[in-house]
């Protein structure tokens, strides 16, 4: 039996896409994490830039800054994390959740972030097989967790993800893996418009901006992946959730009403959805809604 045949037998597949998996939701942490300092280290230096000209040279004398360097250190007291330490999950269970050197607390989202990443890849790969559409399906959850993360954090939903994600979708789709090609088109397009329109809507009425440009071009890229067909169901799953943890928060005081609530984790987790259990809810409950 040659390599490929025994890695998609369906006892061994989804046993090496969650080890995968758990390593990608490590990286994932790191994207999350450090993206947005790159960004507004990248900001900082056009503004000094436009302001003194002294850009350039003020970015050169910055240590680097990326995905790859520096190393992964404690925050607390910059212990830099060794082999043992940074094994998916599994290093966050032995260390009880703690740095090994100073003792501080290390975030439960590490963990919960490694562990998406495996089931998400288990599922895609016991779902579809050794094939293109399981590596397409853990590239977009990827992306979708990565995005909700960064959106809680920061409230933001940085391009360099969401438009390679738009492009991504339409470039799987001309073999329709998950949508015929002009469906893909029409949904990044519809997509962004939806938003767009609510958007203006929402301005013209209140004068006040309701969401950012970002969640435009996350549900285009949504669009781009299931096709326009998938859109009214992200919506509805993305705007019903959204307002019921709203609503929960506020009542409950965790949040206050002047307080904007990110969209991008509802649109997020509604993309996800859509993608991997979207034709079944459509068949069984859109009916009764309608």
């Amino acid at each position: 039996m040659s390599f490929l045949g025994w890695l998609g037998q369906p006892a061994v597949l989804p046993w090496v896409s969650l080890a995968i998996g758990l390593c990608v939701g490590s990286f994932l942490n790191v994207v999350i994490h450090r993206l947005p300092r790159m960004l507004e280290r990248e900001w900082r230096a056009q503004c000094v830039e436009l302001a003194a000209g002294a850009g350039p040279a003020t970015a050169q004398r910055e240590a680097p800054y990326n995905l790859w360097v520096p190393r992964s250190a404690c925050p607390s007291c910059a212990h830099r994390i060794g082999a043992l330490e940074n094994v998916p999950l599994f290093s966050w269970l032995w260390l009880r959740g703690r740095c090994s050197a100073c003792g501080a607390a290390i975030s439960l989202r590490y963990p919960v972030v490694e562990l998406a990443g495996g089931v998400v890849a288990a599922y895609a790969a016991s779902r579809y097989g050794l094939s293109l559409a399981a590596l397409g399906a853990i590239f977009f959850c990827c992306c979708l967790l990565s995005l909700a993360a960064i959106d809680l954090d920061t409230q933001l939903l940085p391009d360099d993800i969401t438009l390679p994600l738009l492009w991504a979708g339409l470039a799987i789709n001309i073999g329709a893996t998950f949508a015929p090609l002009a469906s893909a088109v029409i949904g990044a397009i519809a997509g962004y418009l939806a938003l767009w329109s609510v958007y203006w809507a929402f301005k013209l009425v209140t004068g006040k901006e309701g969401m950012g440009y970002g969640d435009f071009k996350l549900l285009a890229a949504i669009g781009a992946w299931l096709g326009w067909q998938m859109l009214p169901l992200v919506i509805l799953l993305s705007s019903v959730v959204g307002a019921t943890v709203g609503v929960s928060l506020i009542a409950f005081g965790r949040h206050g009403r002047d307080k904007p609530i990110p969209f991008g984790p509802f649109l997020a987790a509604a993309g996800a959805i859509a993608l991997l259990w979207g034709s079944e809810i459509a068949r069984r409950w859109l009916p009764l809604l309608a």
